[in-house]
């Protein structure tokens, strides 16, 4: 890739509108980017510094009220690299680690009751992330159609998530046999 996700996230942001980074925080904020990015507050002069470096970003007039007043605009350089690694990441489907995938996968160390406790918790907390997305989004009145597809498109998996942990959940004659067959061993133990 020719930018990192962060990298691409703030040059997308400032193509979409000219900005400086407070601006830049309150965008990232009212949208809810943190929660599929890694861009903390204190970064974000570093990405703009970094890709203004680079030539992808500049500032028109120049620093004359300090650094957090300068609106940065990107080049055209900015824009076509932003283009070809956006299109690389639309249409490249990539592994995305995700540490649910890991717990289950160490299953085996887990009572079948504080799996179905965990799953009971994560459902609750995931029910409540589909709601403040979706009050992130309503109260953002019109948005590019960019931010409208990453709405679109976190609410999907998190509704396809909840969707699988309600299922798992109701699943209590999987936990009743697992319970009558005895205590699972952990893997490589002999009994």
């Amino acid at each position: 890739m020719e930018l990192t996700s962060a990298e691409l996230t703030v040059l997308g942001l400032i193509i979409e509108r000219p900005q400086h980074g407070y601006d830049l925080e309150r965008v990232i904020e009212q949208r809810g980017i943190r929660q599929w990015t890694d861009i903390g507050f204190s970064s974000i002069y570093y990405l703009l510094a970094k890709l203004e470096k680079r030539g992808l970003l500049h500032t028109p007039h120049g620093p004359a009220t300090g650094k957090s007043r300068r609106v940065f605009h990107a080049t055209q350089s900015g824009r076509e690299v932003a283009a070809r690694t956006a299109l690389a990441l639309v249409a490249e489907p990539m592994p995305v680690a995700n540490p649910l995938l890991v717990g289950v996968a160490n299953l085996p160390l887990l009572s079948d009751q504080d799996y179905a406790q965990a799953l009971r918790d994560r459902l609750g907390k995931i029910e409540a992330r589909i709601a403040a997305v979706r009050a992130a989004q309503h109260v953002q009145g019109p948005l590019p159609r960019a931010a409208r597809e990453v709405f679109s498109f976190s609410l999907s998996l998190l509704e396809a998530e909840r969707q699988w942990l309600a299922s798992r959940v109701q699943v209590p004659d999987d936990t009743q046999d697992r319970l009558q067959e005895g205590p699972r061993q952990l893997p490589g133990a002999t009994g």
